[in-house]
């Protein structure tokens, strides 16, 4: 395995996991795919069992996902944005990479692709600049990071013209009513080639075709 993608996205072939998956394709290299909510990794701990070795004591599925990282290359990690902020089981997961950072950066020199899905731009480019912070601690080369445009998950719950929490009217004019029709498919937004172009240079880049990829840093 070359490339891991991991997803923090708990729907069902979700934008974010076909992205993700895009980007792994495109790269022509072997890899794996990752779905978070079919695992169980838990948030840190903050125990330090991990200081002297590297290696989390916690009894969930973190340590073997910490094992398919050593041996990638690149990491590609996509989440998303509910209750304006970054999904739960994408930030248990970038907690848990302490463990690998104390002392020894693990991580270190890894190449990383983000990306994130969400209704609102802002809130997507503040879980984006959430993301690159934890990426710059890890010591990664943080090649690029991508926004999709999220769907409210009123448009297909069944209760969404009637329910009173409906995120429906905030999102579009009243008149509109609740329909799969609404939803945006990834693969019909701009970022689709954008991230198969990345997906490309990446698989370029660490298979020797070419001698430099782009770095981008966080914002402080």
């Amino acid at each position: 395995m070359k490339i891991l993608g991991i997803s923090g996205s708990p729907v069902p072939d979700s934008n974010t996991d076909r992205l993700i998956l895009q980007v792994l394709k495109s790269s022509g290299l072997d890899f794996e795919f990752v779905k978070l909510s079919k695992l169980n990794v838990r948030p840190c701990l903050a125990c330090k069992a991990c200081v002297e070795d590297n290696i989390c004591k916690v009894n969930d599925d973190f340590p073997a996902l910490a094992n398919k990282l050593r041996e990638a290359q690149a990491l590609i990690i996509g989440g998303y944005t509910p209750y304006m902020v970054l999904d739960g089981f994408t930030k248990a997961f970038l907690e848990r990479l302490w463990s690998m950072r104390h002392l020894h950066s693990l991580n270190e020199n890894k190449y990383v692709v983000t990306i994130i899905s969400g209704v609102f731009k802002e809130i997507r480019q503040t879980a984006l600049n959430a993301m690159a912070m934890e990426l710059f601690m890890e010591r990664m080369h943080h090649v690029a990071e991508f926004e999709i445009q999220g769907n409210v998950p009123c448009l297909t719950c069944g209760y969404g013209d009637d329910c009173k929490n409906s995120g429906i009217p905030h999102v579009f004019a009243d008149k509109i009513r609740a329909s799969a029709d609404h939803c945006v498919a990834v693969e019909n937004q701009p970022v689709w080639e954008e991230a198969t172009k990345t997906g490309t240079v990446l698989g370029q880049f660490i298979s020797g075709e070419i001698d430099s990829i782009p770095r981008i840093e966080p914002t402080l």
